[in-house]
């Protein structure tokens, strides 16, 4: 399904009129740099994409490759260049949208050599994105955001509501946010591309007012339709109702 076929001639997704997303603004999160990660093919893709969230009305979008210790070694000296290069190719085709890059870091066993080296990309106000594995919790984690806050970082978690060994115990969720660490939700997350019960998460998340930001986490089409069919979905419509979104401020 393209973004057209949903707009104009997809089923009906919960609310009869489609929710408008440009308020949103700006896209924190996704993988349009191809060959760097499990994200876009290709630019061809990528720029076929980037074309459709324009439609939306996203003024900027900021690419976030992996970066892990045993998976994706990128880093500055290959994210950037591939950023350029995917500047380049949105621009010959007339789209009018700002693209940045910074990534997405796994807290993994080379997270500490990063945070000593202070070796981040960052977007905002010294933004950073990072996720858990999906298996466990790194046992520094909470050392770890120390010291990234101590060097003046301000830490976004990725998908939290995809993390199921916490889903018994919002009580780390909170903790979380006591220690002022943001909160960035999955657009699949609220459609029930991952499961149902990430989805019942993440409404309980945005009931305890928790989700300071919204992301596509988009690799690929697939889930840039998954986009448009969180604008007939009354969870979307319940964060969004909230006002409490950060994107437009980055």
């Amino acid at each position: 399904m393209s973004l057209f076929s949903g707009m104009f001639g997809g089923k009906s997704h919960q609310l009869k009129n489609a929710l408008s997303l440009r308020d949103i603004e700006v896209d924190m999160h996704s993988h349009f740099i191809p060959g760097l990660d499990d994200g876009s093919k290709s630019i061809e893709e990528s720029v076929e994409i980037i074309k459709q969230l324009a439609v939306l009305g996203y003024r900027k979008l900021i690419t976030t490759p992996h970066i892990q210790v045993d998976y994706y070694r990128n880093s500055a000296e290959n994210i950037l260049p591939g950023l350029d290069t995917l500047r380049l190719a949105v621009k010959d085709v007339g789209i009018h949208i700002g693209i940045e890059a910074a990534a997405e870091y796994l807290m993994d066993d080379g997270f500490e050599d990063k945070i000593k080296t202070d070796d981040f990309l960052t977007f905002g106000s010294k933004h950073i994105l990072v996720e858990f594995s999906y298996f466990s919790i790194h046992p520094a984690y909470k050392e770890y955001f120390f010291e990234l806050q101590v060097n003046g970082y301000k830490i976004i978690l990725a998908h939290p509501e995809r993390y199921s060994f916490w889903h018994n115990d919002i009580g780390k969720f909170e903790d979380l946010k006591n220690r002022g660490i943001f909160f960035q939700m999955n657009v699949g997350s609220i459609t029930g591309y991952y499961s149902p019960e990430v989805k019942k998460f993440a409404e309980k998340l945005i009931d305890a007012d928790m989700i300071d930001f919204i992301g596509s986490d988009i690799h690929n089409q697939k889930l840039m339709d998954e986009l448009v069919k969180s604008r007939y979905d009354r969870l979307m419509e319940k964060l969004l109702n909230k006002g409490k979104l950060l994107n437009n401020t980055l």
